[in-house]
This record gives structure tokens, sequence and C-alpha cells, in this order.
């Protein structure tokens, strides 16, 4: 069985960052990726970017878009339309999540209070035979090989990543981690519980020290291995010799990876084209 590689960008802000993606997305669809994932802020907040960005990719032969879909202030209602338009373009797979709390709330303010009522909406979605494809959306969801944030107990973890597989999950998508141990020990520990769908393994190519600062704020159980560290240490601390160490660390994951067969490998961009086609060339796939 080969290693699927997919990748995941977000809406631009602003024309700026608007062109930079223009720019990756011109020397990453080449790729051709299993899909690439489009992220959806937090509460929703870039909704309509999202969407109006699925829609142009879902036009462009080399890469099938995956829009995230988040519980997080929104209705059933809501979720029906955005799933209507989706299905109506011929998007095919769906990333749904219970998605970031913003600033100041407390819970999801929405009809759908965990991922696994969200996804068992897109399910229902499914078996009314309301995609024009028989087989409906493939659904993905999150899973966080060095732990969920909000569920320190890692038994119960396991407990609800279980439960939100077995609402419909077709194949998961792990948060970005950086020692391969702590996914290898969570893809054995999901095999004893009885999840057996595709694990994709997410892998980031750290660009700057600012995003690798950035990151452990916003994914509050990544962790840094001391490999990693000792060798961004031995740098002169120039930008080009941080991105050198962050590159070659990321591609050995993937070498790693790819010899223990893992079903997928989704790498987070950031809106980048550079270190993803560093990979591609350290593993030998560059067209």
């Amino acid at each position: 069985m080969s290693t699927a590689f997919s990748f995941e960008i977000f809406p631009p802000r602003t024309p700026e960052a608007e062109s930079s993606l223009r720019q990756a997305l011109k020397e990453l669809t080449p790729l051709r990726p299993a899909f690439i994932s489009v992220t959806y802020g937090a509460g929703g907040s870039t909704r309509t970017r999202t969407h109006d960005l699925v829609l142009e990719l879902q036009g462009t032969q080399n890469a099938p878009p995956m829009p995230h879909l988040t519980c997080v202030g929104h209705g059933e209602m809501e979720i029906m339309t955005l799933l209507e338009s989706y299905a109506a373009a011929g998007v095919t797979r769906i990333l749904a999540m219970r998605g970031d709390l913003p600033a100041g709330q407390a819970d999801t303010a929405g009809d759908f209070a965990q991922a696994a009522d969200l996804i068992r909406c897109i399910r229902r979605f499914n078996e009314r035979g309301l995609h024009p494809n028989p087989k409906g959306f493939q659904i993905a969801a999150a899973c966080f090989p060095e732990g969920h944030p909000a569920t320190p107990n890692r038994m119960l973890e396991m407990d609800h990543l279980k439960t939100k597989v077995d609402a419909g999950v077709d194949f998961l998508i792990t948060q970005a981690f950086f020692d391969n141990h702590a996914f290898h020990d969570f893809r054995a520990r999901c095999d004893l519980v009885g999840i057996r769908v595709p694990i994709y393994a997410g892998i980031l190519p750290l660009p700057t020290p600012q995003t690798m600062t950035r990151m452990a704020e916003l994914a509050g159980n990544m962790r840094y291995p001391a490999r990693l560290l000792r060798s961004l240490a031995r740098t002169d601390q120039s930008a080009e010799s941080f991105q050198a160490v962050a590159l070659h660390h990321a591609a050995e994951q993937c070498h790693d990876l790819l010899d223990h067969a893992v079903e997928g490998i989704h790498l987070y961009t950031l809106n980048r084209s550079g270190m993803v086609k560093g990979i591609y060339e350290r593993l030998g796939l560059l067209p």
C-alpha cells in the first residue's frame, strides 16, 4: 500500500497573503496531493473565504479540496446549507471538527456540542442521498497523538476518539507532532481500542522560530523533542540555518513514517511551498 500525501492551507486575510497563497498553490498543485484541506477560523470566522477557496480549488484537477467544518457557533440549518453547496460543487471530503472557541466563548454555542454530533449530521446527509456521489462525503476527523488539551485522562481520551470514529469517520488526521515515537504509540493504542480507520500523520516543517513559538501556544500539548532543540541550538541562529534543521527533521520524520507504512502524511504548509517541496525532494518524490 502506498502512502498518500495531502496538504493544509488557510484562507488569506490580506491582498499580500492572497498573492503568497496563489504562488504557493501554483507550486504545490503539480505535486498532485490526495487532497488539500482548507481551514475554518475560530467560530467559523473565515466561513465565506473558506467556502470560496474550496469551490475554486474544486475547479482544478490536481488539487481536490477538503473543507474544514466546525461545530462552534453553527446551527444545523447552516451546516446543511454548506453541505448542500459543497455537494453541488462535487466536493467529496469534509473534515469535521469541534473547532476553536472564539476568545471569551465558553461553549460551542450551536446545535453541535462535540465533533461526533457534527459527524452524525454529515452521515445523515449522506444516508439521505443528498450528494450526487452515491457514497456521499468521506468524513475525516482530527486526533491528537500527544493528547487532547481538554482531556488529560489519556484512557478517557481514547474512549472519546472511538465514539467519534464510530459516529461515521472514514479517516483521521493528527495534529502536528515532532516526535514519531508519540505517533507510533498512538497508532498502537488506536488499534487496541478497535480504531481501524486510516490515520494521516500531520507533519509541520517549521519555517521560522516565531512559528515554533506560536504553534506551541496554539496547540497546548505539542512537544518539541530534545533532539530537535539541540540541533537548533547548534546553529548560527540565522533564518537559513533554522530552516535547514527544521526541514531535515521533518524529512526524517517522513522517512520513518514511510518505513512504517503509514496510510497518509498530511503536510501543514502554512501557505508556503518551499519546505514542502524540500521534503518531496529529500524523499525522491518531486515530479
